[in-house]
């Protein structure tokens, strides 16, 4: 009997797709430039930084070939800024801190400027824009974070957990980021969690639960857990919409019907 696999895509394969986000290295030796099938990988020579995919970038990091210079929203200062935010900021309460601009989207530079995505194109000509993970958001100069608030990347857990097992002696404090990204994930799980109530609420009236900010491996693990509740909340109200019926279908029996429930009744239908 084969074994069901879960539904929706498991945190081992998030993981997989977070190995694409480019990151910044500083070689230390040279290296001939690589054909990918994300693209070609210019030239490594030393101490000039490069950009490469995170699997690349651990493999010559395990090879002693070359540093990794973490992210700008991997340090300390950002992380216990966010963290503040998150666990203390009213406006933040039941939401999360703003994740960086989509593609498409405006966002303000480090000049105070306006600045709109730069679009990229195709072998055939045809413009579009990248997304996670094909985004500069780790990289040592991607985001913009001299705003007040940072902001997390998409895959800010798989990133941050890898980089701090393979290359923690390139990170600033590890031990205090390691103690940060854990108490992050937490209050950020508290929200999530506590964010179902409103669920019986959207089933009756509309709407749903804001998961604006919310990151990959975030919605992979509790991905289980709120299709759980959705459920058992649809079996909820399908026994009592069934109990409504019969409780009708009794009234017109004993001849209590009326039609103002009539019309309600169609209304509920409808």
């Amino acid at each position: 009997m084969a074994f069901p696999l879960p539904r929706g895509i498991t945190p081992s394969e998030i993981a997989f797709l977070a190995e694409m986000e480019t990151v910044t290295i500083v070689p230390r030796q040279r290296l001939e430039g690589l054909e990918l099938l994300g693209g070609p990988v210019e030239p490594l020579v030393p101490p000039r930084r490069a950009s490469l995919p995170l699997w690349l970038a651990l493999l010559l990091k395990r090879q002693r070939r070359a540093n990794i210079i973490p992210p700008s929203w991997l340090h300390p200062d950002p992380l216990g800024l966010i963290l503040e935010v998150e666990s203390q900021h009213q406006d933040y309460k039941n939401s999360f801190s703003p994740p960086p601009p989509l593609p498409g989207q405006p966002s303000i530079n480090s000049f105070g400027k306006e600045a709109n995505p730069r679009a990229q194109y195709t072998p055939d000509g045809d413009r579009y824009y990248a997304a996670p993970p094909f985004l500069p958001q780790n990289t040592a100069h991607g985001g913009d974070f001299t705003k007040e608030t940072p902001a997390l990347p998409f895959h800010w857990v798989e990133v941050g957990n890898m980089l701090l097992d393979a290359a923690s002696d390139d990170l600033v404090e590890p031990d205090q980021i390691r103690r940060l990204l854990k108490d992050l994930r937490e209050v950020r799980m508290s929200k999530m969690r506590s964010g179902v109530d409103v669920l019986d609420a959207a089933a009756t009236v509309g709407g749903g639960v804001a998961l604006t900010g919310v990151g990959a491996m975030e919605l992979g693990e509790e991905r289980g857990f709120v299709a759980g509740v959705v459920d058992n909340l649809r079996k909820i109200g399908a026994s009592k919409e069934q109990a409504r019926r019969e409780q009708l279908a009794d009234q017109r029996a004993n001849g209590q019907y009326s039609a103002t429930q009539d019309e309600e009744e169609d209304y509920m239908e409808f």
